[in-house]
């Protein structure tokens, strides 16, 4: 026996395939937004109740068919941004999610559905940049007058 040929009992077995324990459904869920324009860090996904890692843009996730509950939100300083939404998944069924955090962190919920949805906050943050503006143009004002 050459040392090049392993006797049987010290073959490697060949990698066995995952087979699901039941019927699977397909989870189209995007993240509308960019590192850029929305945080740098991805939102927190879980799937009923277990984290998948997840990036912007759209993420397609194979899940068991049945009940399922998505919940996501987005992380800074604290969690914000939190949304829910429950589903059904049918067997061989792609289910589209789309998911956009808010423009602020500070008390705005974050958008879910079934559709492109639309992103929550510009009311709040238009009025705190339009108190910054205010601020800064009577500090201008203040020191041109005096």
């Amino acid at each position: 026996m050459s040392y090049q040929q392993q006797p049987p009992q010290f073959q490697p077995h060949p990698p066995q395939q995952y087979q699901p324990q039941g019927p699977m459904g397909m989870l189209h869920l995007t993240i509308q937004g960019s590192a850029m324009t929305s945080n740098m860090i991805p939102p927190t996904v879980h799937l009923n109740g277990y984290p998948v890692p997840v990036k912007y843009g759209r993420n397609d996730i194979p899940v068991f068919a049945g009940p399922l509950h998505v919940d996501i939100h987005s992380q800074w300083m604290r969690a914000y941004g939190r949304a829910s939404l429950d589903c059904t998944v049918r067997p061989n069924q792609v289910v589209p999610v789309f998911y956009a955090s808010p423009y602020h962190q500070f008390a705005s919920a974050g958008s879910i559905g079934h559709h492109k949805v639309k992103r929550n906050g510009i009311g709040v943050l238009l009025g705190l940049l339009g108190t910054i503006f205010a601020v800064f143009l009577l500090v201008v004002l203040l020191a041109v007058l005096n």
